[in-house]
């Protein structure tokens, strides 16, 4: 199920949650600064760039754009944000400090208190959008 940002009917036709009240209910969930810190990024992936896509897959939060730019997901001692054509990006400022040994995807994780660089950060899921849209142009070609 997907839902975009922009204001639609917040259940299916099926009375089912939409993805953005499924992240909602998550968050609130969460009740802690991991639920805070999930509100945050949530509202810099929106702010990002427009068209972003909310989404609800693997029981977590999805946010694509011509595919998926990141998963959130809550951990004991982390946020973690998975990019997964995260080693395919420039990350100048480091954001990127998990799942490092991989060739494919990346992670950010923000533990309790930890910070985030907002504007890098934007930079960055604009730079997974702007690989998204890439890749979409190359398997369009073969």
């Amino acid at each position: 199920m997907e839902t975009s940002t922009e204001a639609q009917d917040p259940q299916d036709s099926r009375g089912q949650a939409s993805a953005a009240q499924l992240i909602d209910r998550r968050i609130g969930e969460l009740n802690d600064w991991r639920g805070a810190t999930l509100a945050r990024v949530r509202r810099l992936v929106l702010d990002a760039l427009p068209g972003v896509v909310e989404e609800w897959k693997w029981s977590v939060p999805v946010w694509s754009h011509g595919g998926i730019l990141c998963t959130g997901e809550a951990y004991k001692k982390a946020v973690k944000l998975t990019f997964p054509k995260g080693a395919a990006l420039e990350d100048p400022n480091g954001l990127f400090n998990s799942s490092l040994e991989g060739n494919v995807r990346r992670a950010i994780d923000i533990p309790e208190g930890g910070a985030i660089d907002e504007e890098a950060f934007k930079t960055l899921v604009r730079a997974a959008a702007a690989q998204n849209a890439a890749s979409g142009s190359k398997r369009k070609k073969a």
